[in-house]
């Protein structure tokens, strides 16, 4: 899926060498993790992140990290799918 938005010049010249298009993308899922939409594996997976890197941006972002049970669970899956 696509996004697109129109951002003010000003911000875009001030925003110069940032990477605008990840920064949103990662605030994007951040909010739908902190309001229970997805999970934090579906986060870190949509960000190419393993479990620490995950946690470090959420506690970034003020975001409690506790896992719950069905995200320790689908963890669990994911690890023995790859073996």
């Amino acid at each position: 899926m696509t996004v697109s938005f129109e951002l003010p010049r000003a911000i875009t010249d001030q925003a110069a060498g940032s990477d605008l298009a990840a920064m949103a993308k990662e605030a994007l899922l951040v909010e739908l993790y902190r309001e229970g939409k997805i999970t934090k594996h579906q986060f870190g997976v949509a960000l190419g992140m393993d479990s620490y890197e995950a946690d470090g941006t959420l506690k970034r972002y003020g975001v409690d990290g506790d896992t719950s049970i069905e995200e320790f669970e689908e963890q669990r899956d994911f690890l023995r799918r790859g073996r």
